[in-house]
């Protein structure tokens, strides 16, 4: 067995290997930009070498960089995790010129099945179902649009070497096909340094479900069931799960049985995944296959009790597999969410900054928490804004959906936006519960963007009460600190109003074993917690049932976090009540004449001058932030008075870019 690996990677990834790394006895070492001196996978690792500034390019893409402190530490195998260099042909080729193994596939594989055209030209030869379409490069706008009239509108348009969501385009008629032609190759250009980019049909109601593969250099191939990744937005995964609710077990055969039929077509050796569009009678497609770890292995982990990293160590050090097809046993249930720094009140647009608290759900054999961050560290610009990867599993899809509602609830981050109030609702969604999954959820149920989830009445009155108790134990302890003469302290008020919102409700709390009695709006509750004021989070009960909520304090009340819904309370005695009620409510400033920046980032287009007149849906600048392009567009007809930023500018959140008369 290796003595030391370098892990090519960072962020929760590279801290995942590191953990099997060492359960295995084996050695770790990281590698490190400038931006990345103080990250988790730096401190976790038994040595880390620099190699150069934040910038990926410069620092975790330079193949020289890794192959030099391979040979600076040691370093007998490179597992790459996933993105930068993990798919790269040039990366294996120097790391065998070096004498380093690859912890992966062979370069033959990897090139077979990384460029999305020729994948599906083998998978096709292989036997393999695949989307129809037109299969080669397409040079110009013109071409795309016969293209797309041929094929049969809806159509995908895709850069060849493209993934993770990128340089992926829908269109349903020729204008956004030329319109989806040109963004998808200056993304493919910009993120891949390839611009071809290829058109198939776009099927409706379509589910994304992947199978995973894990083969040997002996000839052994196995598939380990299948991944449902049918929620995502803009063609990148937000929450996946295994098995699929959607699948039969006639289905995962066929599906699994292609999915080895390509791999062994191309030698595959390592864990893989192939991915398949499925439509609603489950006929099944080939998209692409992943020569990698996936990012959501862990539910398949979950459910299969193997660990892909080490699969892909003893795979590389050149043993067999250990187990057969017939050996493969799915148990359970597992769902992944990803945890990001984003605002999704504010169209998913990125959020940097320093995580001043992040405190995740205690992990157990239900519970993980993959993460390559900690309290006090930043998220920046540079990388992808992911904070955390929360899988929770338990025997059915309903017990796996339950730990994952408590397990978000008690996921305490500040400092930053991120979109854990998203995912609640997501999987508070009826549509989830019943398993109608497709990849088009979230733009069907979120038309509008997300705006907060709405609790039911059960669940607002429990938050009502937990208000209370929170206000009742936090005025006990400042009666018995107020520093009066005995007989003269402050007087508790045990039937206040609570103000949850907008909504004032009457209350009668009693001190009780272990919490309180409350009643709200007539109807008794009991509340039990062992909540002391400064805690972050409020674990207990309301009538015998488990709860969770986040509690801070706002001004003279609190903001109550639960379930996706972030309210703010506020205990007032009736008078004060009638009082708030009388108070004028501040209208929010102005700031229509403004185009304001969404998000940090850099501004790399400006596309109007002072005096322009601009039209409703017209594009006036474009920011660049976590690889991904923004287009900024006008909401109405207007005209530019000034423009505030230049071409190149960093941007912080609302910063002025253009004024209009």
């Amino acid at each position: 067995m290796f003595k030391k690996i370098l892990i090519a990677n960072r962020g929760e990834i590279a801290c995942r290997v590191i953990k099997t790394a060492r359960r295995m006895g084996i050695k770790t070492v990281a590698v490190y930009s400038e931006a990345d001196a103080d990250a988790l996978h730096v401190n976790m690792a038994d040595e880390a070498v620099a190699i150069g500034p934040a910038a990926s390019a410069e620092s975790y893409l330079v193949i020289d960089k890794i192959v030099a402190a391979c040979k600076q530490t040691g370093a007998e195998a490179v597992h790459p995790g996933y993105g930068f260099l993990s798919e790269k042909g040039p990366f294996c080729a120097a790391l065998e010129k070096a004498g380093i193994v690859f912890i992966g596939p062979t370069p033959d594989a990897m090139a077979a099945m990384g460029d999305k055209i020729e994948s599906k030209k083998l998978a096709s030869k292989a036997g393999v179902s695949t989307v129809p379409g037109h299969l080669e490069s397409i040079p110009t706008e013109d071409e795309a649009v016969a293209i797309a009239r041929r094929v049969g509108y809806p159509v995908m348009i895709k850069a060849s070497a493209g993934g993770g969501g990128k340089g992926m385009r829908i269109a349903r008629s020729d204008q956004e096909t030329r319109d989806g032609f040109k963004s998808a190759r200056s993304e493919a250009k910009s993120s891949f340094a390839d611009d071809r980019v290829f058109i198939e049909k776009y099927v409706e109601e379509p589910r994304h479900i992947e199978i995973q593969v894990l083969a040997d250099a002996y000839g052994n191939t196995v598939y380990l069931g299948e991944r449902e990744c049918s929620i995502q937005r803009r063609h990148q995964k937000v929450i996946e799960e295994a098995p699929s609710p959607f699948l039969d077990e006639k289905t995962r055969h066929a599906m699994g049985e292609q999915a080895v039929a390509l791999a062994k077509a191309v030698d595959y050796r390592s864990a893989g995944t192939v991915e398949f569009i499925v439509d609603k009678d489950r006929n099944f497609y080939f998209l692409e296959m992943n020569t990698r770890l996936q990012v959501e292995h862990p539910v398949t982990e979950y459910v299969t009790g193997l660990d892909l990293v080490e699969q892909m160590i003893r795979i590389a050090n050149g043993e067999k597999l250990a187990f057969t097809q017939k050996d493969v046993k799915l148990k359970g249930w597992a769902i992944e969410a990803r945890v990001y720094a984003e605002d999704p009140t504010r169209n998913f647009l990125p959020s940097t900054g320093r995580l001043v608290r992040y405190q995740p759900p205690a992990e157990d054999k239900h519970v993980r928490v993959d993460t390559g961050v900690y309290e006090g560290g930043e998220i920046s610009i540079y990388y992808d804004p992911m904070i955390a990867k929360l899988v929770a599993g338990g025997a059915t899809r309903a017990e796996a959906t339950e730990r994952m509602r408590q397990a978000l609830d008690a996921f305490y981050i500040r400092g930053l936006r991120h979109n854990m109030a998203f995912l609640s609702a997501l999987v508070a969604h009826p549509r989830f519960a019943q398993g109608k999954l497709s990849t088009n959820l979230i733009a069907e149920e979120f038309p509008d963007g997300f705006h907060g989830a709405t609790l039911n009445d059960a669940a607002m009155r429990a938050l009502v009460a937990v208000a209370a108790m929170v206000h009742r134990v936090s005025a006990e302890r400042a009666s018995k600190i107020s520093g009066q003469l005995p007989g003269h302290g402050r007087k508790l008020d045990n039937e206040p109003v609570v103000r949850l919102g907008k909504a004032s409700h009457q209350v009668v709390v009693a001190p009780a074993e272990g919490g309180c009695d409350v009643v709200v709006d007539g109807r008794a509750m009991s509340v039990r917690s062992r909540w002391a004021p400064g805690e972050p989070l409020f674990a207990g009960t309301v009538d015998g049932k488990g709860l969770v909520v986040q509690v801070d304090r706002e001004g003279v009340g609190w903001r109550l976090s639960h379930g996706g819904v972030s309210v703010p309370a506020v205990v007032l005695s009736k008078f004060g009540a009638a009082m708030l009620a009388l108070m004028p409510e501040k209208a929010p400033p102005d700031t229509s004449k403004f185009l304001l920046s969404p998000m940090p980032g850099l501004l790399a287009q400006i596309a109007v001058k002072v005096g322009q007149e601009v039209k409703a849906g017209e594009a006036l600048a474009v920011v660049e932030a976590m690889k991904m392009e923004n287009v900024l567009r006008a909401e109405r007809d207007a005209k530019v008075k000034a423009v505030h930023a230049q071409q190149g500018a960093s941007l912080a959140v609302d910063q002025k870019i253009v004024e209009f008369e």
